[in-house]
């Protein structure tokens, strides 16, 4: 009788912030069509590692299991990318799974993208409309540019793209590819224009487009395909544009 088949996995475990990761194996049974989470959910519901030896759960972050909110980013076999679309068939054993270094680990494979959202909070990332509401429909976004801001608004701020960006790290400042792809997309909308300039203020500084090596590591991990260094190219240009504005002291967007 033939064995049964397993699945090998290496997760790479920190117990607190503050303290030192380590690694640990562990070893449960295949099921057809499992992804990553599934295996982690596994491993959850029966904690024993490899030596047979029982464990804590191992923990990390997920949400909607369908690529959409973000949650479940970590480094899959040296790769930052989304584990709930990571298939287990498709993975070279054993399979190892780590938190993405970006960002500080709270436990495990969880960690804490607030770095993320504050940048985007430092670039508004947001249409104001308060006040606005009563004054009837806005202006219509005309259909080329609807389409390629469509694809801008994919961004699920996952942070794989930070992750696979050699500019952004403990000793840098620097915001990011998606918080600066966002600021095209809310700049690009109507409404969203009345704050163009505050918002390439916010980039034209420290951390922000200056910061960016143009190493393409980001467009070539994005979930989602988005066209982020083409992104960061139209911002260098809009830029410019705004700092002979702000020479030439005109307000003008």
């Amino acid at each position: 009788m033939s064995e049964k088949k397993t699945i090998r996995l290496i997760v790479t475990r920190q117990d607190r912030p503050d303290s030192a990761p380590y690694e640990e194996e562990f070893e449960i049974p295949y099921r057809p069509n499992m992804n990553v989470i599934s295996a982690l959910m596994e491993i959850r519901r029966n904690p024993v590692n490899a030596k047979g030896e029982k464990t804590t759960p191992v923990t990390w972050d997920m949400n909607c299991l369908e690529e959409v909110c973000g949650a479940c980013s970590m480094v899959i076999n040296g790769k930052p990318r989304q584990s709930c679309t990571a298939l287990i068939d498709k993975l070279e054993q054993p399979i190892r799974l780590e938190p993405m270094r970006t960002f500080p680990v709270v436990r495990d494979l969880q960690v804490d993208r607030s770095r993320m959202f504050d940048s985007l909070k430092k670039v508004k990332a947001w249409i104001p409309i308060d006040g606005t509401y009563d004054l009837g429909p806005g202006p219509r976004m005309p259909e080329r540019k609807r389409q390629w801001a469509y694809e801008l608004s994919k961004c699920m701020t996952c942070g794989v793209c930070l992750e696979a960006c050699p500019n952004v790290n403990s000793k840098s400042n620097f915001i990011g590819p998606a918080p600066l792809s966002q600021v095209r997309l809310f700049n690009a909308h109507p409404t969203g224009a009345m704050h163009k300039a505050e918002r390439l203020a916010a980039i034209m500084g420290d951390g922000g487009l200056a910061n960016c090596g143009n190493s393409q590591n980001c467009v070539q991990s994005c979930p989602k395909g988005i066209p982020l260094t083409t992104s960061i190219a139209a911002l260098n240009r809009e830029a410019t544009i705004q700092m002979f504005r702000n020479f030439f002291g005109s307000d003008e967007v």
